[in-house]
């Protein structure tokens, strides 16, 4: 058995080390590229010119970090392992750089709200609670928030699954108008589903701030993005399937609820997710259509009723700290809810995957 540059070869056969997989030696290798490359970024940039740069002193230091390291993984595996862990390191860094901001809001939300999480935050709302008093005061903002969230997937969830098997089941003539409608509907702002839902439903209609308004206004955002999420999921259904279940004389519809829709739960319960995901934190529409209390409304129907972000957002405007930390932690439960519709659906969806083995 001799050794080239990494690669065995034995018995006349080339065995090469793909880089799959990382040893102990790949630490010792990294540490020491990372040294030996901020040695030499000191050395040739900051000792040798006059870059006082920090952000260009670290990008430098970051690319010879990456040429000196394939070269030394290069030396001790081979170039195939070189090039597989190169672009592995460059794509762990990309992803910290995407996920850095990302944990330091949550951090900081977390930071800021967590002294106002007691057992008074959940159970009594601001007509209890003294401006002053620490803790307490946002219980109607979390049963409103609810109740306007569940109503809204009443409303959404149905008609968003049902435009999605139309779009990709049925195939009408009416189809590419649908299509273009749902897409129009995508990029339609905030505030512009509050407008609506105000003038037609308050104004015209002559009803009173409600949650059930909040509802209609989320559900107008809710609505396109679960049914194209929902039509995504049901293209990835195999047409076999279809086949097969027409070939056994069952009708189109029994095919696409007992096949297709059973097939696609998993990924239907994230467009529903993603669709929640979309809408719980607006503000902007519940403003001209909730309005917003301070006191617990429980029922959805009648009277202006509060909510977790227009909790945020009134309070954080307030001049006195102990309001804004009541706003930091009603953020801190907004993040949290969201946080658990996600698991929900990540365990639904692994419960599908293992029925199927």
């Amino acid at each position: 058995m001799t050794t080239v540059t990494g690669e065995r070869v034995e018995a006349g056969v080339e065995v090469r080390r793909t880089g799959r997989g990382w040893h102990k030696d790949d630490v010792t290798l990294m540490l020491g590229s990372i040294i030996s490359s901020g040695v030499l970024t000191w050395l040739a940039f900051y000792q040798l010119t006059t870059l006082r740069n920090k952000p260009a002193l670290g990008f430098l230091w970051y690319v010879l970090f990456i040429i000196i390291y394939r070269l030394a993984v290069g030396q001790h595996e081979g170039k195939l392992a070189a090039r597989d862990k190169m672009f592995t390191v460059i794509v762990a860094t990309g992803a910290a750089i995407v996920l850095a901001p990302l944990v330091f809001i949550v951090s900081y939300i977390v930071a800021k709200g967590l002294p106002g999480i007691n057992r008074d935050f959940f159970f009594k709302d601001l007509s209890e609670t003294g401006t002053l008093d620490l803790g307490g005061g946002a219980a109607h903002a979390i049963v409103g928030t609810l109740e306007q969230v569940g109503i809204a997937i009443l409303i959404s969830v149905p008609l968003g699954m049902l435009t999605a098997v139309f779009l990709n089941e049925v195939r009408g003539p009416m189809r590419r108008p649908v299509r273009t409608f749902v897409d129009a509907m995508s990029g339609v702002p905030s505030i512009v589903a509050g407008l609506f839902i105000y003038s037609v439903w308050i104004i015209q209609f002559g009803n009173d701030f409600s949650g059930f308004a909040a509802s209609l206004a989320l559900s107008v955002l809710m609505l396109p993005s679960i049914t194209r999420t929902s039509e995504e999921v049901l293209r990835l259904v195999p047409d076999g399937l279809r086949e097969a279940s027409l070939a056994l004389g069952s009708t189109e519809w029994r095919t696409t609820w007992s096949v297709v829709l059973p097939t696609a739960r998993a990924g239907l319960v994230t467009s529903v997710v993603l669709g929640v995901a979309r809408a719980v934190g607006e503000t902007a529409p519940l403003i001209m259509t909730s309005f917003g209390n301070s006191a617990m409304n429980a029922n959805p129907m009648s009277g202006p009723q509060s909510s977790l972000p227009l909790f945020v957002y009134t309070l954080i405007r307030n001049p006195f700290a102990e309001q804004q930390t009541r706003a930091w932690a009603g953020a801190l439960v907004l993040i949290v809810l969201v946080l658990v519709l996600f698991t929900v659906a990540r365990i639904i969806g692994s419960r599908q995957i293992k029925s199927r083995r």
